[in-house]
């Protein structure tokens, strides 16, 4: 779609960007020692914590890519709400509480704490950087393009007003200030999709439902390629990646941390279940707008959906405002989403990287916050440099991908970590490596490449359904094979993970 300014446009991002600053500025006031940094002092009550989390978690891809996805593939990707919800069920039934009582800060924490291998810890922590990364990338390479749609911007304009904000946010204030930001952004989100949604619907029903024009295969489901030649596979692996990779994401699991205990965090849960599914009620009704009013092929890209309908629709002023709304919704996506990944990068780099080197160099004299914000600036720096040096990557495609990985790896290491006493390290290691290695393969190849037809490209396109089984399989046998390794503190590492607070509290 062509650019064109629209002043109020950028307006309302550049409000949601000031107001972002601002809200960032009021949490550093209450972020003072290496626990606010962190885990928000671990007093982040349910409710707000699940804003929060629904903040960060509802990315562009859900702001902007489902509609768009939608729009183009029909059907088929109506399921793509149902698994980025059910994913937090899975986590609620497996893991969040025990997590929360596991005491860690991360996730590389957790797999110290539970298996005593510092070698772990260090894989961890290079994954969730990697998957950190991969996940910002599409982050700041969309919030340039939607700069770029309503003032004629260059791109890096965007992605670097949104890195410098959140790096902002992040060296000043920690986990203290992106928790303010994203349970304030979670209901700017809501509102910026779900007012213009029902004023569209509005317009919608005034002009006469002017049906969707599309073809067959876009009605019904399974009966067109989804990426792939099988759709049927495809549907299925990515629903696993989804469900399963929700647990394993770094920048969404932390927040379980910030949590007083495991029982906040069960609640939490189900509140950010609520949450979403009002969320997700909205995206797809701009996907089938779109097929009313937007032509496909002439320009109109899935990402340009959202942006692009209001003024297929409505005339002048009016389709003006409504299209800065949007705008600014999205913008706030980009950044919440960012302000996470940043978050939970920034702590890998910070406890398994910069602290070792700064502590050898200074025997141990220097200030853990100061070293946390240099990883936080580096931990954005990284990915805004890359973003414009490649082509401009599919916000749903990436992000599928990230999921896929750290379905493949994180997750079952927290499922059989918290469930299982027989993981070693050796095990947790070899499952890691053989999950990472194979998705991050097939990101590569599809993402950078060319990927080839038939079963082999599917099998690439949505690695999911077979990475995730293989991972795990890899951990069971290797740790089986090594069962004398298990750690000694097993035992009373499982009781911590599965003993309630309260009843702790009662001895």
């Amino acid at each position: 779609m062509s650019e064109q300014i629209a002043p109020v446009s950028v307006a309302a991002i550049a409000l949601v960007s000031v107001v972002t600053l601002a809200l960032g500025l009021l949490g550093m006031r209450f972020a003072r020692g290496t626990s606010d940094f962190y885990v928000a002092g671990r007093t982040v009550g349910p409710w707000r914590n699940a804003s929060a989390i629904g903040g960060e978690y509802l990315s562009a891809a859900s702001f902007l890519g489902v509609a768009g996805l939608v729009y183009e593939r029909g059907a088929d990707m109506l399921w793509l709400p149902v698994g980025y919800t059910v994913g937090y069920l899975v986590l609620l039934l497996l893991v969040a509480a025990p997590l929360r009582r596991s005491g860690a800060y991360t996730l590389p924490d957790f797999a110290e704490m539970r298996l005593g291998s510092t070698p772990l810890r260090l894989l961890s922590a290079a994954l969730v950087v990697g998957i950190g990364w991969l996940y910002l990338l599409p982050q700041l390479q969309g919030a340039g393009l939607v700069l770029r749609q309503v003032s004629g911007l260059p791109t890096w304009v965007g992605s670097v007003v949104l890195a410098a904000v959140v790096t902002a946010n992040v060296v000043g204030g920690g986990m203290r200030s992106i928790t303010l930001v994203q349970a304030v952004q979670y209901w700017v989100k809501l509102t910026a999709i779900a007012v213009p949604a029902f004023v569209l619907t509005a317009v919608w029903l005034r002009q006469g439902r002017p049906a969707p024009q599309a073809g067959e295969s876009w009605w019904e489901p399974l009966t067109a390629p989804v990426y792939t030649d099988h759709p049927l596979f495809t549907t299925y692996s990515t629903l696993a990646a989804l469900c399963l990779g929700t647990m394993g994401l770094p920048h969404i699991v932390v927040r379980f941390y910030t949590n007083p205990d495991g029982r906040a965090a069960r609640r939490t849960t189900v509140a950010v279940l609520a949450l979403l599914g009002l969320f997700y009620l909205f995206p797809p009704v701009y996907g089938v707008l779109g097929r009313s009013y937007l032509t496909e092929g002439e320009g109109v890209g899935a990402d340009d959906v959202v942006l692009g309908l209001p003024s297929a629709m409505l005339p002048g002023i009016g389709a003006e405002i409504i299209t800065a709304v949007l705008a600014g919704g999205a913008f706030a996506a980009f950044l919440s989403t960012a302000s996470g990944l940043a978050m939970s990068v920034a702590g890998a780099i910070d406890q398994d990287a910069l602290r070792r080197a700064v502590s050898r160099r200074t025997g141990g004299d220097f200030h853990p916050v100061q070293v946390f914000r240099v990883a936080a600036a580096l931990g954005i720096l990284a990915p805004l440099a890359v973003s414009q040096l490649i082509d401009p990557v599919g916000l749903s495609r990436a992000v599928g991908h990230a999921f896929a990985i750290a379905a493949s790896t994180f997750a079952p290491l927290v499922i059989l970590g918290v469930w299982w006493r027989g993981l070693t390290p050796a095990g947790a290691a070899a499952g890691i490596t053989v999950g990472g290695a194979t998705t991050i393969g097939a990101a590569t190849t599809t993402i950078v490449g060319t990927p080839p037809g038939g079963w082999l490209g599917s099998l690439l396109e949505a690695p999911a359904a077979w990475s995730i089984p293989l991972a795990v399989l890899v951990m069971v046998l290797v740790s089986s094979a090594t069962r004398r390794s298990v750690p000694a503190d097993t035992a009373s590492i499982m009781a911590r993970l599965h003993t309630p607070e309260s009843a702790l509290l009662d001895r």
